[in-house]
């Protein structure tokens, strides 16, 4: 079985995903982490993030893996930390625009995703990565709340410019966001991470 979880920025996708699959005893793949990945290595690699195709050959030649306690491997080395960083906040929706490096990416996206039973998280991804997924979720969050959580994960920067980050990037993002039409939606804004997951855990029991 495949669950598939979609939203914008900061509506918890991540944290749900690896709670859920924890629950589940499912895979977790984190599908934005493959595009930070290849940021990271672009940056290092000094590969123009305006180069589409040569994106794409740098993400064929270097696969990104998930380790067994979701460590983000690219080119041999443990990215886990260095991709949730401002610098690749900022630069990977550069990198995630192009139909090149899209393309790459959804070809190890399903082959990771339909080798058992996952949670997938990400953008797009009961639309064009795995349609075929059994439950489909869309997370959304106040804006407000949005910024408050990624404030957290991001100390430093106040919350009026964090604010400021995710509207651009809602609307960069925009064309790569789409919502499945049978996703059931899911506002986190005043819930509790433990009722998310058991909301979702019913629509997986229901599904089987």
């Amino acid at each position: 079985m495949i669950v598939a979880i979609d939203g914008p920025a900061g509506a918890g996708k991540s944290t749900v995903a690896r709670a859920l699959s924890a629950r589940l005893g499912f895979a977790y793949l984190d599908t934005g982490a493959m595009y930070r990945a290849l940021t990271w290595l672009a940056l290092q690699d000094g590969v123009s993030l305006d180069d589409g195709p040569s994106l794409a050959t740098l993400a064929d030649a270097y696969p990104v893996a998930f380790g067994t306690n979701g460590q983000v491997v690219i080119r041999e080395t443990d990215v886990t930390g260095a991709i949730r960083g401002a610098e690749i906040d900022s630069n990977v929706p550069l990198v995630a625009r192009h139909r090149e490096v899209r393309e790459v990416m959804r070809v190890r996206q399903r082959a990771l995703g339909r080798a058992g039973d996952s949670v997938i998280e990400g953008r797009d991804i009961g639309v064009v990565v795995v349609p075929e997924a059994e439950v489909k979720v869309w997370l959304v969050a106040d804006p407000a709340v949005r910024a408050t959580r990624r404030q957290a994960e991001r100390l430093g920067l106040d919350a009026s410019q964090l604010a400021d980050d995710l509207r651009r990037r809602d609307e960069r993002d925009a064309v790569n966001t789409h919502r499945a039409p049978d996703a059931i939606e899911v506002d986190t804004s005043d819930l509790a991470l433990d009722e998310v997951v058991e909301r979702i855990a019913a629509l997986v029991a229901e599904r089987r």
